[in-house]
């Protein structure tokens, strides 16, 4: 991190935030791949051993996991395409903040309209 004549670079403005985010949800990302990869290989090893695990996943609380990995993938995915503008687009960088507001705004708006529908379904709505 750099320095300069006050401080260090980063003191919470939205890009460090975004960057954090995309971190993080990068991570969130790669680990329910991982487990998703695990978890289908089952059915090649024990059939009743995968069927145990899928009946796992056909509860109110993954349901709330699946809503949250939703979040997380939507995000990486609309400040993915924000940072390619960044680093693509010439003015890029001059229009940051307002493409990352834009970025949330859309989050918001698919990201709700996605939650409503999954967890009215998962909590017995039809």
């Amino acid at each position: 991190m750099s320095k300069t004549s006050s401080g260090t670079l980063y003191r919470g403005h939205e890009g460090m935030w975004s960057w954090v985010g995309h971190r993080v949800t990068g991570v969130v990302i790669f680990l329910y791949l991982l487990v998703h990869v695990l978890d289908t290989a089952l059915v090649r090893v024990d059939a009743n051993a995968y069927n145990a695990v899928i009946s796992t996943y056909q509860t109110p609380w993954m349901a709330l996991g699946e809503t949250g990995l939703v979040a997380a993938i939507l995000f990486h995915a609309f400040n993915g395409l924000r940072l390619i503008l960044v680093d693509f687009w010439k003015q890029g960088t001059k229009y940051q903040r307002q493409m990352l507001w834009g970025v949330m705004i859309l989050w918001v708006v698919v990201f709700a309209g996605f939650a409503i529908r999954h967890l009215s379904l998962a909590f017995g709505g039809h």
